[in-house]
């Protein structure tokens, strides 16, 4: 299971899927063949491995799988079929497919006689898969928010001038985190203040090879000549006034993750509606004083309310220092936090 999960960091790590790795096993125990889900529409993992060793290899053959094979037909046809087809003995699991109904493909494989066993290193596949399980739960993506300040709590000059608060490698880091994440999110008062192409570009200021979709919230329109609108993947605009409703949207645009860049009153409203999962904050060794906050109201009237977060881990960029933090409640694993309930999908979504 542990080298399932190792070839399941080998796919693509934003798109809409999941990312699942298979092993499998001849019946002495001797790996026979190895696959992982390489993107939406390709074969899922344990597809993937079976096609390569000969049919009649596979014949009483242990699958062992980083989530639960699906059964259900998306852009591929269910997993758990193509196991019992192949004549596969036996199937391990780490975790229970959470876009699964009622009747799942381990059960399928049970009905067929195949044995099952699950729970295989769930902890450690929950927590490598934890961004696309909260997106599927909850139907809403994984919200990173994202700002960049003085020491002093400032994300600009009195005058309003930001550019620039924190060093290259800061900056860099950014862009790396805007390519890790399905899309970005500003306000519309970011796109008319900064005109902000949104892209994620390397050193030497050339586009990288994963680019988020760029998502404008906000009521204003866009401006037809802003440079968000030429922006690669185009550009999704939605109404803030209903951030719940507006982030469950995204889901239809294949989106898991989401980097929020858009100053305070997005990210304000945001951490106000417990819509945050997850903080990088880029301090700058500088003082800045004035009223350029990098957070407006966040929804706490007095001591007692304050949202507590657990600090994972900080980073020296240069001169600049990263500290990356969840709210507190997101310190367990995301099945005990979450639970068994939320919106049902599979994992390539139509």
């Amino acid at each position: 299971m542990r080298r399932g999960l190792e070839l399941a960091a080998l796919g693509p790590a934003v798109g809409d899927h999941a990312r699942v790795g298979a092993v499998i096993l001849s019946p002495a125990g001797d790996v026979l063949a190895e696959g992982w889900h390489k993107g939406a529409g390709t074969p899922h993992a344990e597809v993937d491995a079976m096609t390569k060793v000969p049919a009649e290899v596979l014949r009483g053959a242990t699958a062992v799988v980083t989530l639960e094979p699906c059964n259900h037909t998306g852009r591929t046809g269910p997993c758990a079929v193509a196991l019992i087809e192949a004549g596969i003995g036996r199937v391990v699991y780490a975790i229970d497919d959470p876009g699964s109904d009622v009747h799942g493909g381990g059960d399928r494989l049970r009905a067929a006689g195949v044995e099952v066993v699950s729970g295989v290193l769930a902890d450690e596949a929950e927590a490598f898969l934890e961004r696309w399980l909260l997106s599927v739960r909850l139907g809403r993506p994984w919200v990173t928010v994202k700002w960049a300040s003085s020491l002093d709590g400032r994300a600009a000059a009195a005058d309003g001038t930001s550019q620039w608060i924190t060093g290259a490698a800061a900056r860099q880091h950014v862009h790396e985190q805007r390519a890790a994440h399905d899309a970005i999110l500003v306000g519309t008062g970011t796109v008319l203040a900064d005109d902000p192409t949104l892209t994620a570009r390397g050193d030497a200021g050339e586009l990288l090879a994963d680019q988020p979709l760029p998502v404008v919230f906000g009521d204003r329109p866009v401006p037809d000549d802003a440079a968000v609108r030429r922006h690669p993947r185009g550009l999704v605009t939605l109404p803030g006034h209903d951030l719940t409703a507006s982030l469950g949207a995204l889901r239809g645009h294949g989106v898991h993750s989401v980097f929020v860049e858009g100053g305070p009153t997005v990210a304000s409203a945001l951490i106000a509606a417990g819509l945050v999962d997850e903080y990088l904050v880029y301090l700058a060794p500088v003082l800045l004083g004035g009223p350029r906050v990098a957070l407006d109201d966040v929804g706490v009237g007095s001591i007692g309310e304050r949202r507590r977060l657990d600090v994972l881990s900080t980073t020296s960029l240069g001169p600049d220092l990263l500290v990356r933090a969840r709210p507190h409640r997101q310190a367990r694993p995301v099945a005990d936090a979450l639970g068994d309930e939320g919106p049902q999908n599979d994992r390539s979504t139509p």
